[in-house]
């Protein structure tokens, strides 16, 4: 057990740390192990790859985050801001580079190096728009507000041409609550929200994957085939089979023809042979996650750390929602990874940095420290 007479970096950290929010993510981590064995073998075994290949990799990348996520925990609000601007300067460098030089996965360009660098933008975005807008609200000296409204449109715009919407929606919903945070006039609200639907609009007559998915979801008999909401009704099969108690683990069956089922739709896998109980405990995990996250950001006396710790968790939580209510077809399918637990290299190493992040800015720190955090 460690003292709290004791002066260490590590004594430090302990005691002004959130350990429940930690064990928490922790918890996610060890059932996204759980889950990757139950739901990667059959897609592993079509790829012609070894049984436990994504199991093995998902291991190795978890290696690598667990200690990143603890690294950055340890980190000032000072460093915090200047890590994300790094990361988003490297990682809006690999955006561009991927459009002219990625390879193409699925008529889209967002992959480079084997990495996809917008997962890396999404943190690194949020701590610097939670910076702008503390700073506009916190000093008329500085142009706060106007930086977060450029930092939008300079983030997005490569993104739409890669093209990734899924990811476009996330960055743009966490920033709009963000907007909102920053108290500015409700025209402004209500401007940026016309904004939004009008770039829905314009994707919806211009880009055609987008309208497809949009009018299956709407009416499935509409559009060029059954083919195009195969993985969206084949998961809802799954969990229709997996019944409250679900199959038992390794007995799932309709993973075996899902293509997605070790990524995007691995929820319903769980659903299949863990049952509707188990989805709804992990339901609840990320619900108690992203309901002390919020908490610690209403406590928060640091402007900038109640922005940051308020973006993160926002961010966390809509890509958890949405990637659960696709599975249960509650929307058009998005591409998003189901944090900690869907299987990909890149998402989880995006998600340990910004869970270090969040616990970083939610540390408890002296009032002394928040008064002078400028200086720091």
């Amino acid at each position: 057990m460690v003292s709290r007479a004791e002066r260490s970096s590590f004594a430090d950290w302990w005691w002004t740390v959130d350990r429940w929010l930690l064990a928490s993510l922790g918890a996610l981590m060890v059932i996204g192990l759980v889950l990757a064995m139950a739901g990667s073998p059959p897609v592993a075994e079509r790829l012609g790859l070894s049984t436990f290949y994504f199991v093995n990799n998902q291991m190795k990348w978890l290696l690598l985050a667990c200690p990143l996520l603890l690294a950055t925990s340890f980190l000032t609000p000072r460093y915090v801001r200047r890590a994300a601007l790094v990361v988003f300067i490297v990682s809006m460098a690999l955006v561009f580079a991927a459009l002219v030089f990625g390879h193409e996965v699925k008529g889209a360009r967002r992959w480079i190096f084997g990495i996809q660098p917008s997962e890396f933008v999404k943190p690194a975005f949020v701590i610097l728009a939670a910076w702008a807008f503390s700073e506009g609200a916190r000093r008329s000296d500085v142009p706060g507000n106007a930086l977060a409204l450029l930092l939008l449109p300079l983030t997005i715009v490569p993104l739409m041409m890669q093209p990734d919407f899924g990811q476009t929606m996330l960055i743009s919903l966490v920033w709009a609550a963000l907007f909102f945070m920053a108290g500015l006039h409700w025209f402004w609200v209500a401007g940026i929200g016309g904004v939004g639907v009008t770039g829905v609009f314009f994707a919806y007559q211009f880009v055609p994957h987008v309208r497809a998915r949009i009018e299956k979801f709407i009416d499935p008999s509409n559009g060029p085939g059954a083919s195009d909401t195969f993985q969206v009704d084949t998961a809802m099969e799954s969990f229709i089979s997996g019944s409250w108690l679900g199959k038992g683990p390794g007995e799932g069956t309709f993973k075996r023809i899902l293509p997605d089922s070790h990524t995007d739709f691995i929820f319903a896998v769980t659903g299949e042979e863990f049952g509707i109980i188990a989805c709804l405990i992990i339901v609840s995990l990320f619900a108690f996650i992203v309901l002390r996250g919020l908490l610690g950001a209403a406590r928060n006396e640091d402007s900038f750390c109640r922005f940051a710790s308020a973006g993160l968790i926002m961010l966390f939580g809509i890509q958890s929602a949405i990637n659960m209510a696709v599975n249960l077809h509650l929307m058009p399918a998005k591409g998003m990874t189901l944090p900690f637990i869907s299987y990909g290299g890149s998402s989880l190493l995006s998600l340990a940095l910004a869970m270090g992040f969040l616990v970083s800015v939610t540390r408890k720190r002296p009032r002394s420290q928040i008064m002078t955090r400028v200086d720091e």
